[in-house]
This record gives C-alpha cells, structure tokens and sequence, in this order.
C-alpha cells in the first residue's frame, strides 16, 4: 500500500466549527459547518458542509446526538434525514438529535461534477442490455473520458474527497455538538465511512451500527476482490427471483413458463427497439438492467411489482417503472459515487489485469453483469475501468488498519442475501474489529433497519441502550411476496432506490435527491 502524508502528523489541530442553527422548516434546523479542505493544512482553506438536525422530542430522556450516514457515496445525508426521520423508532427520536449532513463533494456541500447532464445522458443512451463481443475496448474508452472530466471539472476538490477526510469532518462535527462520544447509524456506504472513523478514533466511539457492511480490507487495498462478489451477489438476488417467478407464474406474470429465456429476449429486444418515454427520452435494455440493480434491494416485497412491470416493458409500455432511463437527478449521484471511490480504493494499473477481472465479472454474472461491466461509468460494479486509469492524488484515502482497537462494542448488520453489499462483507468486517458483533438479516435485499422488526429493534436497543445482540443472533421475518395478484409500483415509483437512498423523482436543489 502506498505510503501517505498523516493529517494527524500536523502540529495544529483544526478548528472546530460553530454551527449557527436556523429553522429550515419542519422542525427541523439546519446550518452550515466550516472544515479543511486539507487536514494536512488545518488552518487553510475551508469546505463549507451543510448539515442538518431535529432534536431529540423528550429533552428529560435525551441521549445525545445520533448521526445518521446514508449509503453511496454520493448520497445526501440532509435528504436523508428528512426523509427518514418521521419513520424511525420512538425510542431514537425521544432520545436523540437526530443529525445528518452532506459530505464533502456530495449535494449542498460543493458538489462533484464530472460529466454535464447531457454527456451523462449520451453515455447510458448508447449502452446495452447485451453488450457486444468487442465491448470492452469502447467501455474502457469511455471511462478514460470520464475519469479526464473528473479532472478537468472537479480536480481542485477531488484530492480531499475520500473517506479519511470524511471521517475527520465527522469529529469536527461531533465536537461542534459538544459530544464527547460518536453514536452513529451508517447504512450501506455509510458503513465503511463510520468503519473508517472507529479505525480513526476508536476511543470517540460511543455506539457504531453498521448495516450492509463493507469488506474494508477488500474495498480499499483489494477491489477487484471487492468487486467480485459485488457482481454475484446481484446476479444472484436476480436468480433467485427468476426462481420465484418461475414457481409461482400466476403472481409473477412475467416469462410464459420461462422467465430467464424471457428476460434474455427482453433485453435485447429493447436495445434493438428502444422505447420512447415520456420526456422524450428512450429505455433499452441498459435501462432495464440499471433500475434492476436498484430496486431489487427492497428484497422479496418488491418482486410481484418486478413481474408486472417486466410485463409492461415487454409491452413497450413506458409507465413501467423499469424503463425509466438514469435522470439528471441520478447523475448527482454517480458522478461522485465514482469520484469517491476512484480516490479511495487502491487499484493496480496493470491494463492486462483489468481486462482480466472486468471480462471475468461480466461471465459469471450472465444476468445483470455485461451490462454492468461495459456500460459507461455509473454504480459500483463500473468502477474498475475509470478508476484504473484515474490520474488524481488520493491523499484523502484512508490507508491504515481497520481494527478499531479499544473501541466500545460495534454492531455489524448484514443480510443473507444482499445483492448489493454481500453478507460476507458484514462477516468478514465483524472479525475485522478488535470488537465487533455481527447481527444476521436472513433474507433477500438490502441493508435491514427498517425492513425488519427484529433487527430493527436489536439496532435501536444497541444505540440507545448499548445492548449488543447475542452472538449469532439471526433475524429472519422478511415480509414475503404474496401468491396472489401482484400490487403494481405507482409509476415513476423506485422502491429499492429510495430504500437505497436514491430518487429521482425529487427535483434537484442545487442537489436535492438520493
């Protein structure tokens, strides 16, 4: 691993913010938090973070303040505040602030833009459902453009994006709400940015819980074995609900008897006859796959409405809400959900090795992953190619041990089935930490707080009481898909995005969304 200047190294410790508290309705108050751009200069320029909090509703039984960290990167965190908050449990919001913020680069707080609307828009146009024998060379090509217009857009910002410096602004923030101790829920990516801060500070933990993990060691110092798994663990949540479709037709309603020979057909259906939307654009087979990979984090609940609208897509009806093509709004999130992870991970440039591991991902996962793999850089699973060739600084990328040592208790959360963090993540993050405990969700889907009763309050007795979970505690009360006529998704409608943290069906605000 490379060698890297240590921020802790600096003689001057940063300031803290002051946060000057303003009604932004709701109830809830926002603010604005100044922080170095550069922890390895603490006293140079700032980065302005918008942050926001609701505080806790019985004053007699509060806590303290809980941060909650959505998944991405590129996610919102004021956004998912807002929008979670109303649903949480009593006992959090009788107990807590609830306080989020949007990190560096993300939303409010300068935001990473490397493709415009319009180039983003022309690159997931032209991708397929069923990429071609010769698609490598051209998705290669076209991520070389993107990682140079990362560069030529954002290249001032991008050397401090990475989740070191993410966790550093967490202490800030942590400090400037006079905590002596972090207690913090982070789903998905929000896992390893708080896996990141317990590595960091491991004494300032108060409660971590960590859902939908991250193999840090993998993510980091190992992506191709990071991606990897990524890759199958989607191809085999789609599998699995092929199987399902299959056994029970008549609430599927999708494939005639066989829907994996059906979905095959669909997809190079419509990339041969794209579909006209609404607003002018058009949906082919790489739209399919792109809101497929989103949704199906909503686990088994979501399938029969996977069946109704493959039907309408096979129907050329544009109200199916999987044939929605990536909006202006999902381009706020990918451009720095590729940024982000661009400078954290540590990828070998050797082209050879990348041809290798990116043609071997698209054989495995038949399914979903061809498309994944040579379509234009967008989610995850397209990193690779970009990031291969990024020519940016990382000094911002955490590059130490994960293991926290002589932290309070920290509670790992991973589902059986996740398609899009696999549960071997969480385990292997649960051994990672000098002091982990692993909370097992058995069932399809991602990420369990919210989606399950058990786990749901095995987290909330964990953050609020400090109740760790047995060891080998499983959870497994997923709600089941019903055999009966399928409930259809409202049009425009993305389950499995918003439970992600992503929808475009909110109007940007500067950036409002995911």
């Amino acid at each position: 691993m490379a060698a890297q200047a240590s921020p802790a190294a600096s003689p001057a410790a940063p300031p803290v913010p002051t946060l000057a508290w303003s009604d932004c309705q709701g109830g809830f108050e926002c603010a604005n938090a100044q922080v170095p751009l550069d922890y390895r200069e603490p006293e140079g320029r700032t980065l302005t973070l918008a942050v926001i909090r609701r505080k806790a509703t019985d004053q007699a039984k509060r806590k303290g303040t809980l941060f909650l960290q959505p998944g991405g990167p590129g996610n919102s965190g004021v956004d998912f505040v807002r929008g979670n908050y109303a649903g949480l449990p009593a006992a959090l919001r009788d107990s807590f602030d609830v306080f989020g913020y949007d990190v560096r680069g993300v939303g409010r707080s300068s935001q990473v833009q490397c493709w415009d609307d319009p180039t983003y828009t022309q690159a997931v146009t032209a991708a397929k459902g069923v990429p071609g024998p010769d698609a490598y060379e051209p998705a290669v090509s076209k991520a070389a453009e993107f990682a140079k217009a990362c560069q030529d857009n954002a290249g001032d910002l991008l050397p401090y994006v990475g989740t070191e410096y993410v966790a550093r602004d967490i202490d800030l923030l942590r400090q400037a709400l006079g905590e002596d101790q972090l207690t913090y829920y982070g789903r998905s990516f929000g896992s390893y940015i708080g896996t990141v801060y317990a590595a960091l500070f491991p004494k300032r933990v108060r409660a971590l819980a960590l859902d939908g993990a991250y193999d840090p060691v993998h993510y980091s110092y190992q992506p191709y074995k990071y991606d990897r798994p990524q890759y199958l663990a989607l191809d085999g949540a789609m599998s699995r609900f092929l199987d399902w479709c299959e056994a029970d037709q008549a609430t599927c309603g999708f494939g005639d008897g066989d829907p994996r020979a059906a979905f095959e057909k669909l997809k190079a259906d419509l990339d041969a006859n794209p579909v006209p939307t609404a607003n002018g654009g058009q949906a082919n087979g790489y739209t399919l796959v792109y809101r497929l990979m989103f949704n199906i984090n909503e686990g088994k609940v979501i399938w029969p409405s996977f069946g109704e609208a493959l039907r309408k897509a096979q129907q050329r009806d544009n109200t199916s809400f999987l044939l929605r093509p990536p909006s202006p709004a999902s381009f706020d999130f990918l451009n720095p959900n590729v940024a982000v992870e661009c400078v954290d991970k540590d990828y070998p440039s050797d082209p050879a090795l990348l041809k290798r591991q990116v043609t071997t991902n698209a054989r495995l996962a038949p399914l979903l992953g061809p498309a994944m793999a040579y379509g234009p850089p967008t989610y995850d699973h397209q990193h690779a190619t970009a990031c291969v060739q990024w020519k940016g600084e990382h000094v911002s990328r955490y590059d130490g041990s994960y293991r926290a040592k002589g932290s309070a208790p920290i509670l790992v959360v991973g589902n059986t089935g996740d398609p899009d963090t696999p549960y071997q993540d969480a385990v292997a993050l649960s051994r990672e930490l000098d002091n982990g405990r692993l909370l097992t969700f058995k069932a399809e889907g991602h990420t369990a707080f919210g989606r399950s009763a058990c786990a749901t309050d095995a987290v909330t007795s964990y953050l609020v009481d400090l109740k760790v979970p047995a060891r080998g505690t499983t959870c497994a009360d997923e709600t089941q898909p019903p055999s009966s006529t399928p409930t259809v998704a409202p049009p425009g409608t993305t389950l499995g995005e918003l439970r992600n943290g992503v929808s475009d069906r909110l109007d940007r605000i500067g950036v409002a969304r995911r």
